[in-house]
């Protein structure tokens, strides 16, 4: 039962994945890019959560926890860029 809802939660991850992808290309401006692309890491952090889960190894989820912070710092430098340049 359990891996069932692990292979729910990941089919879930892959469409939220799409659909974001699907924003960053196409938003009309920047800053929906800047979401779009936040959005994303986030889907990528999860994803590697349940690849952690999936296969039992909890060094997957150090290299997760180093990407959601290297990405929330970059999604700050841009969202600065953004609004009044560096």
């Amino acid at each position: 039962m359990a891996e069932l809802l692990v292979y729910l939660a990941a089919t879930l991850v892959g469409v939220a994945f799409l659909l974001a992808l699907y924003r960053f290309f196409k938003g009309p401006s920047s800053a929906d890019r800047v979401v779009a692309f936040d959005v994303l890491t986030i889907v990528s952090v999860t994803a590697i959560a349940l690849v952690a889960l999936a296969e039992g190894r909890g060094i997957y989820l150090d290299v997760a926890l180093i990407y959601a912070l290297l990405s929330f710092l970059g999604v700050i430098v841009v969202a600065r860029y953004l609004e009044r340049g560096l």
